[in-house]
């Protein structure tokens, strides 16, 4: 009788931490679900925004093009390296500008910036200012090059840029002086499913002034080539931030799509784990109550 009563009394205990545990897989399984929703309605979202990224996408792409076309024709590229051949003076310091957002969620499009933002400082040798425009990659650059990160911004990427913000933008990165190079450096739209770093450069208005096919237009005053540099740095940071904008509405898109994926998967695995302990907790009670009975008898 005292085997009998202890192996029903371990009976008991291990039906006890049976029930904890299937009410633990049963808590799992709604977080899940819970989940579940939620990147489903995250994914819906980021696919209902990428058509409105992708129009903004391409009217700054058909300004983009004309001053594409401006610097090919007056190639002020050439006398930059003209100059680099003729003489070996100490290279002048380099304005970075790394487009980003605040949001994450996205998958590695903001940690690829970041990294391709450090290449290119170790490529000037760290010779730059860096100007950040978004909370994610301000917040990485500024782990290991945080001398050289001299302004930021935040509340961008939530909606499609225009040329009003980017004029504020711009402005305000004026105010740190002048730079013989500035660089922007942006995710570029390639796909719905991929994105690559790409750069502007931006050229100053004394190459703009000086550039070899600059008499091919006839400039109405002297300071027509300041004009022209600052209209051109808003131009591709516009560009920079609607390919920007267009490839994070992607890359959270796919992200989101992963995620649901991945919790529907779990669900499949909880559930079948959840209907196996049930079973085997049903099957405990069976034997227990046959235990029982025979005792009796």
């Amino acid at each position: 009788m005292f085997r009998l009563g202890a192996t029903q009394a371990a009976r008991s205990a291990q039906g006890v931490r049976t029930y904890a545990t299937l009410r633990e897989i049963e808590n799992r399984l709604k977080s899940i679900k819970n989940i579940e929703k939620i990147t489903n309605t995250m994914k819906i979202v980021a696919s209902t925004r990428l058509n409105k990224a992708q129009r903004a996408m391409q009217a700054s792409r058909v300004f983009n093009e004309s001053d594409t076309e401006f610097i090919e024709n007056a190639d002020p590229k050439a006398l930059e390296q003209e100059g680099a051949e003729g003489q070996a003076a100490k290279p002048e310091k380099t304005l970075l500008v790394v487009v980003s957002s605040d949001k994450g969620l996205c998958g590695s499009i903001h940690s690829q910036i970041s990294k391709a933002a450090r290449k290119r400082a170790a490529e000037l040798n760290d010779n730059v200012e860096i100007v950040a425009i978004g909370d994610k990659v301000k917040t990485q650059l500024s782990r290991t090059h945080a001398a050289q990160l001299k302004l930021a911004f935040s509340g961008v990427g939530k909606e499609a840029p225009n040329f009003i913000e980017v004029a504020l933008i711009a402005d305000e990165i004026a105010k740190l002086g002048t730079f013989e190079n500035t660089e922007i450096l942006y995710n570029k739209f390639v796909s719905g499913v991929s994105f690559e770093p790409s750069k502007f450069s931006v050229f100053a208005a004394d190459a703009i002034q000086n550039a070899p096919g600059i008499n091919k237009y006839e400039l109405e005053s002297e300071d027509a080539s300041q004009v022209l540099s600052e209209f051109s740095f808003a131009n591709n940071l516009l560009s920079a931030m609607a390919e920007g904008y267009a490839s994070e509405i992607s890359a959270r898109r796919n992200a989101m799509d992963n995620a649901s994926k991945n919790a529907g998967d779990m669900i499949t695995s909880y559930s079948i784990l959840y209907n196996r302990t049930r079973q085997a907790v049903i099957t405990n009670e069976l034997v227990d109550i046959i235990t029982g009975a025979s005792s009796l008898e």
